[in-house]
C-alpha cells in the first residue's frame, strides 16, 4: 500500500500533513513560478517540523502567463488551462511512474465535506483520507493550530487572501482581482495585457482593464482560532 499527499502550500494541506505524517509515504509539491515568494519559507518550515523533505515537481511551462498565451485559453466549463498544464498533467506523469498508489490524503477542512464527497465519487478506484474533516477541524482552527506549534502561515493569508494560490489566479472573482490590483499591481497589469493579447478574460463578461475598482467583495483575512478541541489536536502533532 502506498499513500500520497499532494501538498498545496496552504494551511489546511499543511495541517493534514502534520496530522497524518506517519501514515503518508509521499508528500509532493508542484512548484509554479506565480506562487508568492513566502511559500518557499512556509514549505521549508512545515517540512522541518515534520522532519522530512518535500518531493518537488514542476511543469516545463512554469507559469500561468506562458500557458495562457500558448493555448490562447484562460478558463471555462472544463476548468482553467493553467491548472491542467501546470498541476494535473504533472501529477499524472508522477502517478505513471509510481503505480500502486492506493490512498490519497487531502487538505480539506470540516466545512468542505461536500467537496470531499465529490472527490470520492470521481476517484472510486483509490481510498481517500481527509484528516481535518475526520477530526472536525475548521479552516480557522487549522490556522490556529499552526500558530500554536510555531509555524507562521503564508503571507498571502495575512494580506487578506483566502488561499495561498498563484498570485493572479485566473479562477478568482471580481473582489479577488481588485485585491490583486491593490496588493500586486504589476501582476494585475500583466494579466490584463495577457487577456487582451489572446482575446479571453479571467472573469466571465469583463476584461480586467475594464473591471470596476469597487466591484466584488472585500473579504477580511481568515481569523485564527484555537479553542479546547484545537488544543487537543495541537498535542497530537507535537
Amino acid at each position: 500500500m502506498t499513500s500520497v499527499l499532494w501538498f498545496s502550500s496552504g494551511v489546511s494541506s499543511a495541517v493534514s500533513w502534520l496530522m497524518a505524517s506517519r501514515e503518508i509515504d509521499h508528500v509532493v509539491y508542484i512548484d509554479i513560478e506565480d506562487q508568492h515568494p513566502d511559500s518557499q519559507r512556509f514549505n521549508e518550515q512545515v517540512a522541518a517540523y515534520v522532519g522530512r523533505p518535500l518531493e518537488v515537481l514542476a511543469s516545463p511551462y512554469r507559469n500561468v502567463d506562458t500557458v495562457c498565451r500558448k493555448w490562447r485559453y484562460v478558463n471555462g466549463p472544463g476548468g482553467a488551462r493553467c491548472t491542467l498544464v501546470l498541476k494535473k498533467n504533472v501529477r499524472k506523469e508522477w502517478e505513471q511512474d509510481h503505480r500502486g498508489v492506493t490512498t490519497y490524503y487531502w487538505g480539506l477542512d470540516a466545512d468542505e465535506v461536500r467537496r470531499a464527497e465529490r472527490i470520492v465519487e470521481s476517484m472510486p478506484e483509490v481510498d481517500h483520507r481527509f484528516p481535518l474533516i475526520e477530526r472536525g477541524i475548521s479552516k480557522q482552527a487549522a490556522h490556529g493550530l499552526l500558530r500554536e506549534v510555531g509555524i507562521r502561515r503564508p503571507a498571502m493569508y495575512d494580506l487578506g487572501f483566502h488561499n495561498n494560490n498563484c498570485i493572479g489566479c485566473v479562477k478568482g472573482g471580481m473582489g479577488y482581482w481588485n485585491k490583486v490590483r491593490v496588493m500586486f499591481p504589476q501582476v494585475f497589469a500583466s494579466r490584463a495585457l495577457m487577456e487582451r493579447a489572446i482575446g479571453r478574460s479571467c472573469i466571465k463578461g469583463v476584461f480586467l482593464d475594464e473591471l470596476d475598482p469597487c466591484a466584488g467583495r472585500d473579504d477580511p483575512p481568515i481569523s485564527v482560532e484555537c479553542g479546547a478541541s484545537c488544543q487537543i489536536n495541537v498535542e497530537a502533532v507535537k
